[in-house]
């Protein structure tokens, strides 16, 4: 009798039960609608910000500054002005909702001190990144967001190398393996794959979050891959190699550099479209009509962040080939298709995994689980006629 493989995807999602689907459903329909909450709440408060005439006043305060320093101030009090007064949205959207749907059982105040880190890096960096955009707008009018996409290029890339080194420690504690047999599993499976077996660690996900999750971060000798505490506790021995197997392959793969080129395409890209429609968004608002004006950044990075929902498909279409090829790669290595379907299956808590497939192209970075335990279940079943 043939392996029925849609019949055995079928009975792994199934197996979550109704409650649970139902569960997932709304969670994912929920995170669908924060993405326009956000993008009218980033209107309002650019409106505020501009309409208040805040950036008006700190820019005649400190005129006889340097152009540099002004900019960067500027900047700077932009960002910590603006995330100051989205701070109960980010609560609602970032931590109550998921202690509502039982993701997550961060104390509040701990959430609080994690997002004060967030908002001092946040800061420093848009206020570097967009100091930099008045530069280019005064030395190249016309080609200014094709030398600022460089700019932020370079920037991403310092970045993404320093991020397991630096940042990610201010938000998380990450360990070596503990000395057992998932450690001798796991450093075989690195070295397999040419990868030094120090380069996998743990780390306290369940600090922020209950979801079940890995991850690869940082570039060339900051590289590493790591596994939530979660994912170790809930997961068996089996489950944690096909896991572990799909990060080595997003590692051994290279995806970090496809995605920092597709990020930097897609600055490039929100600074074309800013470029063009900031006079006529400006006025809307309000604002300064001079992009080269550092009071008119409320504008300029309320049109950016449009930009990157336009195209954030377009990314989500990448980061889905790089997960299934990351999922190909475990298969073919670790060879466990059903350890990696019920893995998968523990992802299902907080995306829904049946999808219509325009929601799955416009956003999910990930393909449904649905067609990942599919993909599985095929390499099963191809396994078996062999």
């Amino acid at each position: 009798m043939d392996f029925d493989t849609n019949y055995a995807t079928a009975t792994y999602i199934d197996s979550l039960g109704a409650e649970a689907l139902e569960k997932a459903i709304s969670y994912t329909a929920g995170d669908h609608w924060l993405i326009a909450w956000s993008l009218l709440i980033t209107a309002a408060v650019t409106w505020l910000i501009v309409r208040s005439k805040m950036l008006v006043y700190l820019s005649n305060s400190i005129s006889k500054k340097s152009f540099l320093a002004q900019s960067f101030l500027i900047c700077a009090a932009y960002t910590i002005i603006s995330s100051i007064i989205k701070v109960p949205w980010v609560i609602y959207s970032n931590w109550f909702r998921e202690i509502q749907y039982g993701l997550s059982n961060q104390p509040i105040g701990d959430f609080l001190s994690q997002i004060s880190i967030n908002l001092t890096l946040n800061s420093l960096f848009n206020a570097i990144i967009f100091t930099g955009c008045y530069i280019f707008i005064r030395r190249s009018a016309r080609y200014w967001w094709a030398w600022l996409g460089s700019f932020a290029t370079s920037l991403l890339f310092i970045v993404v190398l320093i991020q397991p080194v630096v940042i990610e420690p201010l938000f998380n504690d990450y360990q070596p393996l503990p000395e057992g047999e998932v450690k001798n599993a796991l450093e075989e499976l690195a070295i397999g794959a040419g990868i030094a077996a120090d380069r996998i660690f743990t780390y306290d996900g369940s600090r922020q979050s209950n979801n079940f999750s890995a991850n690869v971060s940082g570039l060339g000798s900051t590289a590493r891959i790591a596994i939530s505490d979660i994912a170790l506790v809930e997961a068996n021995l089996e489950e944690i190699k096909a896991v572990t197997g799909h990060e080595i392959g997003h590692y051994f793969l290279g995806h970090i550099w496809s995605l920092l080129f597709m990020q930097s395409a897609q600055l490039v890209i929100g600074f074309l479209i800013a470029s063009k429609f900031f006079a006529p968004t400006a006025r809307v608002f309000g604002s300064s009509e001079d992009i080269a004006n550092p009071i008119g950044i409320p504008v300029l990075i309320l049109l950016v962040g449009m930009a990157n929902i336009l195209t954030q498909p377009l990314a989500n279409t990448l980061s889905r080939k790089h997960e299934t090829d990351a999922d190909r790669y475990s298969l073919q290595v670790v060879n466990l298709p059903d350890a990696l379907a019920s893995a998968l299956i523990k992802t299902a808590e907080y995306r829904n995994p049946r999808p219509r497939k325009i929601e799955e192209w416009v956003f999910y970075s990930h393909p449904s689980v649905e067609n990942r335990v599919r993909l599985t279940m095929e390499w099963k079943s191809d396994k078996l006629k062999d």
